[in-house]
């Protein structure tokens, strides 16, 4: 379980936001500057909010008050818009990147699992510029899970892709979530893609979350 509460004051507005959820995808909509990638870093650890409370399972990521858990500590899976894949370093190397030493070996079995669900074992002695979009959107998902996070974030993972591709990964998303069994949160401008992929849909504006009846007006700004 994921219990985030968060208050901080922002350029334009002071984000108040409050949610609690369990091994589901949980998908952020709303227009560019409403605080979907602000709510991630905080999650993640990238920044730490004014006040609030996050908490994964018995594990405290944030407290008022009490000093903020450093990000390496958090156990969080990252999937940035860009896939920050590494370009010195192969396919292979970019997925163990994060994976300890001593815990390579246990971590075997699992990787060859994702390879073989993502279809890129193929791809391994590559260099993120000798592969498309869509493989670059793999290889960024092989490497957030290969650290078996607790809870993996994802900031708008297929903005970039064609329609096709956009689809495939959709449905490897969920997949994948299916096999790992914990909280995702999806960041998206797309109400189609959130509908296919979210098991429940934040609709924010301006760092406050509104109701369903908001649902057209915040998706069209």
């Amino acid at each position: 379980m994921l219990h985030v509460e968060i208050n901080k004051p922002l350029a334009h507005f002071e984000m108040n936001i409050h949610f609690t959820m369990r091994n589901e995808i949980l998908v952020l909509v709303g227009p560019s500057g409403s605080g979907k990638t602000t709510i991630l870093n905080f999650i993640a650890g990238l920044a730490q909010p004014d006040h609030g409370l996050i908490r994964s399972n018995e594990c405290t990521f944030f407290e008022t008050g009490e000093k903020p858990l450093p990000a390496r500590e958090r156990q969080i899976g990252y999937l940035f818009q860009d896939y920050a894949l590494f370009p010195h370093m192969t396919v292979e190397k970019n997925i163990w990147f994060g994976v300890s030493k001593n815990e390579r070996k246990e971590s075997n079995e699992m990787i060859y699992q994702l390879l073989q669900v993502l279809g890129i074992e193929h791809l391994l002695q590559k260099y993120p510029h000798q592969i498309s979009g869509g493989e670059k959107q793999r290889v960024a998902l092989a490497r957030a899970l290969a650290t078996q996070p607790s809870v993996l974030l994802l900031d708008e993972p297929l903005s970039a892709l064609d329609k096709e591709t956009r689809k495939q990964c959709q449905d490897e998303l969920l997949r994948l979530h299916a096999m790992w069994n914990i909280p995702f949160i999806v960041v998206t401008h797309d109400l189609e893609e959130a509908e296919r992929l979210g098991d429940r849909i934040i609709y924010l504006h301006q760092g406050q979350i509104m109701d369903e009846k908001w649902r057209k007006h915040v998706v069209s700004m």
